[in-house]
């Protein structure tokens, strides 16, 4: 009796805290209708604050836009800028920059679509207080060459110092303490635990990251040259300079004109016309509205973050790289029949190869029932995110997204050294010969250790298989660019690994393309799986709406109490047994 009761009362209370969010967001939905019902003034100059950065990935959830106030995403500046090129009422864009917090192949996608709003007449301006105060400045600079004219705060500089790429190796002191890393890779280049087996760079993961700077470098150089009207030497020099004092910059033609915050807003403003007033990006897009609005439609999957067969969880995010998610969208959008295509949005360094080969066999299955399926790579889709593109029939990426990393990993972190240090002994008993295989206090048996080689040489084997299926490689090509290598798009798209450099814009032409759609074809884009609103995203959490197994549902509504103890924590640990893993090329700034 006295469980029925507590179980009653938890249950009362769960249905309180769903009715109360329920309500609050009931109203956060009648403030926002309101607000998108206001009518966009007739001059805009619309403005765009990324000085920290924007996010990739499917729009916030319901609920974490309620109560986290997500930052824009890379889709909606995309969008909001394509909606923009198009509307006579917007004359001119701000775009503010100073921190280095964007990755390159985001920053290439921001510059593609600047261009193509300038391209349809409009003026861009790009203002920042500095690039880079005693830090990195190259990436926000970078960006910043896509606008007409770029603006610095007196007294700023232009810290275009370059790219370097740093690893700790931490094997020295793992030594000292008696904990000792074990794992085996395929092959050479695949050198994610390097920074714990090794106490420096290897000669291969050296020439990796030596090469991955080169290409970089490269980029950036013909890029800021030819927006600058200079030539890559001129730029590559001014690089060897920096950090460039105000002066410097403005003698070297790398800025236009010196001044604050509100004289460039003003200048903006003059170019959209006296009576123009600021919009935010966010604003606009949610009252103009989105483009590829209506007409065939084409299905979008984001796949971001660490691949992962079930993920954590959580009432908060509905937006984690699972196997059974991604299978459960593709699922959808390849049994719709008004999809025309899918496009596969994937910005992940790899992770489970069993969550991999899940979701690698569902772009297979939408394929069969007939939908053409195009990947379009953020940042980075390497190893897992790889393995899962291979299976597309369009690759797309932009020239600095870091791809490739064919290979596999596996190991673990043996810490019977330092319980001895510290006087604590493990005994143990089993029935198995590798029952113990992957206890971390002691190491791998000669028999588990060759168990665990043979896995590996089993898993990189059929990596390289789907590759050489996928993009219709000999499989000496397939080895030649594999040995769990990272590239840059633009060196994967020469080696046969993507087809074609760009960003959403691209993916969607080339999903009209393989629809048989005309190029200029009207479409309406379909996130999969389709946004819930947040009554909807609450029960389905708490109640295990989501699951294959109508039958846990009670016992996950039992369990509610603690989903919503860790929303207002917001605190989220991810486990992950990950060995698809892109090798650590370090932070490239």
């Amino acid at each position: 009796m006295r469980r029925f009761f507590t179980g009653l009362f938890v249950v009362i209370g769960i249905v309180a805290v769903v009715g109360f969010l329920a309500l609050v967001g009931v109203a956060a939905v009648a403030l926002r209708v309101a607000d998108k019902a206001k009518q966009l003034p007739e001059a805009i100059v619309l403005t765009a604050d990324l000085s920290a950065g924007l996010s990739d990935g499917a729009d916030a959830s319901p609920l974490s836009r309620l109560l986290f106030d997500e930052n824009t995403t890379l889709r909606d500046f995309v969008d909001a800028l394509g909606r923009a090129a198009d509307d006579p009422r917007v004359g001119s864009l701000v775009v503010e920059l100073g921190d280095d917090s964007m990755a390159l192949a985001k920053v290439q996608q921001v510059r593609d679509s600047i261009a193509a709003f300038r391209a349809k007449g409009k003026f861009a301006l790009a203002y920042a207080d500095t690039f880079g105060e005693g830090g990195p400045g190259t990436r926000p600079y970078y960006l910043a060459t896509a606008c007409d004219e770029i603006w610095l705060q007196p007294l700023g500089e232009v810290g275009l110092t370059g790219l370097r790429s740093e690893t700790p190796f931490l094997r020295g002191a793992l030594d000292k303490i008696g904990i000792t890393p074990d794992f085996e890779h395929r092959e050479e280049y695949k050198t994610a635990m390097n920074s714990l087996t090794e106490s420096a760079m290897t000669a291969p993961q050296r020439e990796e990251v030596e090469g991955l700077l080169v290409s970089l470098s490269a980029q950036i150089d013909r890029d800021i040259a030819e927006a600058r009207h200079a030539t890559p030497d001129q730029i590559a020099g001014l690089t060897d300079r920096a950090p460039l004092l105000q002066d410097e910059a403005r003698e070297a033609k790398l800025i236009d004109r010196l001044g604050y915050r509100d004289e460039a807003r003003r200048r903006a403003r003059d170019k959209a016309g006296p009576d123009a007033k600021f919009v935010s990006l966010s604003r606009y897009l949610e009252r103009a509205g989105r483009p590829h609005a209506s007409g065939s439609k084409i299905a979008l999957v984001f796949g971001t973050g660490l691949i992962t067969r079930n993920g954590a969880g959580g009432i908060a995010s509905d937006t984690d790289f699972t196997a059974r998610a991604m299978a459960k969208a593709l699922d959808a959008a390849g049994r719709d029949s008004d999809v025309r295509a899918i496009v596969v949005r994937i910005d992940s360094p790899g992770g489970s190869a069993t969550a991999s080969e899940t979701v690698w066999r569902e772009v297979g299955r939408a394929r069969e029932r007939g939908k053409p399926v195009v990947v379009s790579m953020g940042d980075v889709a390497a190893s897992g995110g790889y393995y899962i593109a291979a299976a597309a029939d369009k690759i797309v990426a932009e020239p600095a997204t870091l791809t490739g990393s064919i290979g596999v990993l596996a190991g673990k972190v043996v810490i019977g050294g330092l319980m001895e240090k510290l006087g604590v002994r493990v005994d143990s008993v089993q029935r198995g010969a590798n029952a113990g295989m992957y206890a971390v206090t002691e190491d791998f048996s000669p028999q588990a250790k060759a168990r665990l080689n043979a896995s590996l040489d089993s898993v990189y084997a059929g990596f390289k298989a789907h590759v050489a299926q996928g993009r219709r490689l000999d499989p000496d090509a397939v080895e030649a660019v594999a040995k769990g290598r990272v590239w840059t798009g633009a060196d994967a798209k020469e080696k046969g690994l993507v087809d074609a450099l760009g960003g959403y814009e691209t993916a969607f032409a080339l999903a009209r393309q393989a629809a048989h759609l005309a190029p200029d074809a009207p479409i309406e884009v379909v996130v999969f799986p389709k946004e819930r609103g947040l009554a909807a995203t609450l029960l389905a959490r708490l109640t295990g709406g989501d699951s294959d197994d109508d039958r846990v549902a009670s016992s996950r509504l039992m369990r509610g109490v603690d989903a919503v103890d860790s929303l207002v924590s917001a605190a989220r640990t991810v486990l992950d047994p990950a060995v698809l893993r892109m090798p650590a090329v370090g932070d490239i700034r």
